[in-house]
C-alpha cells in the first residue's frame, strides 16, 4: 500500500506539471525501522566521517535540523565503508548556512558537495559558482532514470542540469494537536485567512497560546499570499521590476500580521528576537516556557514534521495542515524539499562529488538510513523500495501531500532571479515595523512596493 502511494505521488507530480520549475519556518513514528536508522546515525555522527586507506576528502555543507544531521552523517559513513572516501561533514541551521555559502562563493572556496535550495538556484547556477551535471547523466556516472522528467527538469536552469532533487515537500501548518484537542477545537484544510484568524482568536481565548507566523522568512509566506492573486511570479528580471501594479496587493500579506499584533494572537518579534536561530528545535511550537511564548501552530515544511515531532515535548502530539490563504488552491504547491549541486571549486574532486550525490540519490542502504527525512525520495524506486520502513510521521506526511496537497495546488513558480532576496530582506525590516504598531498594512505595502521596485532597477 505504501509503495503504491509514494509512486502514485511522484507519477501525479509529473502528470501535473507541479515541479516543472527554509527554513524557517517541521508525530512520532511507532516503526522500529525509524528508531534502528536514528540510532545508527547517532553513533556514526559527527563532523567527519574516514576510513583507512580513503582516497578522497570532500567537505559536504548542508542546513537543517539535528536529525538530518545525524542521518547524513551515517549515510556518508556508509559511503566511506564502501568507497574509501571520507567527508568534512559542514552542517548548519538555515539562516547561517547561506551567509557561509555566500562567503564561501565570494572567495572561490565552496565545498565541493553542497545542498541547494530552489529560491537561490538560479542565482547560484548563473554566476557560474555549480557545475553542470547533464554530462555525467550522459555518461552514467549519475543515474537519473527513475526521476521524473518533471522532477529532474526543477533542478535545470536554461537547459542544464545543476542539482538532483534530494526530496518533494510542500507548505505545512503543523499544530500541537494535544493542545487542539483539549479545546475541543478541529482543524481543517485549506483554511481561508479568514477562518484562521478566526480559529487563532479561538485558541487564544481559550489555551492564552498564540499562532507563530513566519518571522524573518518573507521569502516564503509573501509569494505563497500573492500566488492567491495570481501572481505566481513575483520579480521581472528581463523589465527590473516586481510584477505588482499596485502597493494595494500587498496588503493582504501584512495585514494578517496586524491584526495578529492587534489581537494579542501571535507570538512576538522580541520573543524571535531572543532565539539563537530560526530551527524546527527552538520553535516555539515545542520550545516554550509558559503560555504567552508558547505556539499553538508553526509554518514549516513538510519534510520538517519528523524532526518537530523529535523535538516536541512528551506528550504533545504533533498535528499537520496546510498554510491557510485567500485561495489556498491558488497559493499551495509542491517543490523540491532541497537539492544536492557540485560546487564549481571542487576542482579534481568534482567527479566523486557528482559520484557520492548518485549515491545519496540511488542507493537504497543509504536511504534506508536517510528515510526520506528531506522529502519523498526523488528516485521512484527508493521511493517504493524504503516505503515500508519510513516511521508513522513519514507515512503522514506522504498521506498528506499525495491527498491534501496535491488536489488542491497550483504549479511551483519559477525560481526566484539575482535581487528577489534582498527584496525579501526589505520586506522582513517593513514587516518589523508592523509587528512593532510603526506602520499599517498601508503603509508597510507602499514602503515594499517602492524599495522592491528601486532593488530590482538595479539588477
Amino acid at each position: 500500500m505504501r509503495k503504491n502511494v509514494l509512486a502514485t505521488l511522484l507519477a501525479a507530480s509529473m502528470a501535473a506539471g507541479v515541479l516543472a520549475g527554509c527554513g524557517g519556518a517541521s508525530s512520532s513514528g511507532t516503526d522500529t525501522a525509524a528508531p534502528a536508522a536514528d540510532a545508527a546515525a547517532t553513533e556514526a555522527a559527527g563532523t567527519e566521517t574516514g576510513a583507512s586507506g580513503s582516497g578522497a576528502s570532500l567537505a559536504f555543507a548542508w542546513w537543517g535540523n539535528q536529525t538530518r544531521t545525524d542521518r547524513t552523517n551515517a549515510a556518508l559513513q556508509l559511503y566511506t565503508e564502501k568507497n574509501g572516501v571520507s567527508f568534512d561533514a559542514q552542517p548548519s541551521d538555515w539562516d547561517s548556512y547561506w551567509s557561509k555559502l555566500q562567503t564561501s562563493a565570494a572567495g572561490h572556496a565552496l565545498p565541493p558537495i553542497i545542498q541547494m535550495d530552489y529560491s537561490y538556484l538560479k542565482q547560484y547556477a548563473n554566476a557560474g559558482s555549480l557545475v553542470d551535471l547533464t554530462p555525467y547523466v550522459e555518461d552514467g556516472t549519475l543515474d537519473t532514470s527513475n526521476i521524473s522528467q518533471s522532477i529532474l527538469d526543477s533542478g535545470s536552469v536554461d537547459g542544464k542540469l545543476y542539482a538532483v532533487c534530494a526530496g518533494v515537500n510542500s507548505p505545512a501548518l503543523l499544530y500541537n494537536k494535544t493542545l487542539t484537542d483539549q479545546a475541543g477545537v478541529t482543524i481543517k484544510d485549506n483554511m481561508t485567512i479568514e477562518e484562521f484568524e478566526e480559529l487563532c482568536r479561538t485558541m487564544l481565548e481559550k489555551t492564552g497560546t498564540k499562532a507563530d507566523l513566519p518571522y524573518g522568512a518573507a521569502d516564503n509566506f509573501l509569494p505563497y499570499m500573492m500566488r492567491a492573486q495570481g501572481v505566481t511570479e513575483l520579480f521581472n528580471a528581463e523589465e527590473k521590476k516586481m510584477n505588482v501594479d499596485d502597493p494595494s496587493q500587498f496588503e493582504p500579506y501584512f495585514q494578517v500580521y496586524k491584526d495578529g499584533a492587534d489581537q494579542g494572537w501571535i507570538i512576538g518579534a522580541d520573543i524571535h528576537a531572543g532565539l539563537t536561530s530560526n530551527s524546527v528545535e527552538e520553535s516555539p511550537l515545542v520550545y516554550y516556557s509558559s503560555a504567552d511564548t508558547q505556539a499553538w501552530c508553526a509554518f514549516f515544511w513538510t519534510n520538517q514534521m519528523e524532526a518537530m515531532v523529535a523535538a516536541a515535548p512528551e506528550g504533545e502530539e504533533i498535528g499537520i495542515t496546510t498554510w491557510p490563504s485567500p485561495d489556498p488552491a491558488k497559493s499551495d504547491f509542491l517543490k523540491p524539499g532541497q537539492f544536492f549541486s557540485v560546487s564549481a571549486d571542487a576542482g579534481e574532486n568534482e567527479k566523486e562529488a557528482v559520484k557520492v550525490i548518485n549515491f545519496l540519490t540511488n542507493d537504497v542502504d543509504a536511504n534506508n538510513i536517510l528515510l526520506g527525512e528531506r522529502g519523498i525520495p526523488a528516485s521512484s524506486t527508493v521511493a517504493e523500495a524504503i516505503a515500508p520502513n519510513t516511521s508513522e510521521t513519514i507515512q503522514t506526511v506522504t498521506d498528506f501531500v499525495n491527498n491534501v496537497v496535491t488536489p488542491n495546488s497550483s504549479t511551483i513558480s519559477p525560481a526566484i532571479p539575482t535581487g528577489a532576496n534582498e527584496a525579501y530582506d526589505a520586506c522582513n525590516t517593513i514587516l518589523d515595523k508592523v509587528l512593532y504598531g510603526q506602520i499599517d498594512a498601508a503603509e508597510a505595502s507602499k514602503e515594499l512596493f517602492e524599495q522592491g521596485n528601486e532593488i530590482m532597477s538595479r539588477q
